[in-house]
């Protein structure tokens, strides 16, 4: 029963009053009074036939992966790896395949309407960050729609499910600088393309390196460059990776002689 399983979904909630190993109490982060400084209403449909290949799509756009990693282009100033115009609601033109994003603003706070017209259930993730679960119903969202949220003991979840024929609304405290993914978790629909990116940046680190390591960590050395930063590939320390695989056999070796004399 479709409408059983959706009521229980609205019905787990946090316990406001419960305190724990916390300075503060479970539900003080007021999340339902925050200014929302910006909607997606972002729609799925069955897949289609984009230029003679089957693609599943977000808001008429299906994905496509860029050859190069988009923060590593960021932080290497190489353009035309993606695009910041992933549109606020679907489409009304034919779909098309692009890499295209979501231009997150750092310190905002976003609302995420997650429709699904497919026959099927979506559950989407989102990396990087936790969110609100405010709302779900079916039919389609409206504005209207927002009188039913709830705004005061929503959980905080990283995944989040939109039944066939319904919508499912998402709060998100956009605080973690980098560029994470959006997701469906049904992955024959997720490789066909049904997926975006956040891009959240903070603008005081962009052309100020001592504010951005307050925000984000510095790419790490063992970071893989491919694409347009393919040159910038370091060769791989074989010996590095010998050593780790002889002391790997020499503990795994330990346990089993340990194991061995106490049977």
């Amino acid at each position: 029963d479709k409408t059983y399983s959706m009521n229980q979904a609205r019905s787990i909630r946090w316990n406001v009053t419960a305190s724990g190993a916390r300075p503060n109490p479970q539900g003080s982060f007021r999340y339902g009074s925050i200014n929302v400084t910006d909607v997606y209403v972002i729609q799925n449909k069955p897949p289609v036939k984009i230029d003679g290949k089957k693609r599943s799509t977000l808001n008429g756009i299906s994905f496509k992966n860029p050859s190069t990693p988009m923060r590593l282009a960021d932080k290497y100033k190489v353009k035309g790896v993606y695009k910041l115009d992933f549109p606020h609601k679907p489409l009304t033109g034919p779909p098309r395949i692009e890499t295209s994003i979501i231009n997150g603003t750092y310190r905002g706070f976003i609302e995420i309407v997650l429709q699904n017209n497919e026959t099927k259930v979506h559950t989407y993730h989102l990396d990087g960050y936790n969110f609100f679960v405010v709302g779900m119903d079916y039919g389609e969202w409206s504005e209207s729609s927002r009188g039913t949220y709830n705004k005061w003991d929503g959980i905080a979840r990283t995944t989040a499910q939109v039944y066939p024929g319904a919508w499912t609304a998402i709060l998100v405290s956009l605080d973690n600088v980098g560029i994470w993914n959006l997701r469906t978790e049904n992955l024959d629909s997720w490789y066909l393309g049904q997926e975006t990116y956040i891009r959240v940046i903070n603008p005081e680190a962009i052309n100020n390196p001592a504010a951005a390591t307050k925000t984000e960590l510095p790419v790490p050395d063992n970071a893989l460059f491919c694409g347009a930063l393919q040159k910038l590939q370091k060769p791989e320390d074989v010996s590095s990776a010998t050593k780790s695989s002889i002391q790997l056999l020499y503990s795994l070796l330990m346990i089993f002689v340990v194991i061995s004399l106490f049977h």
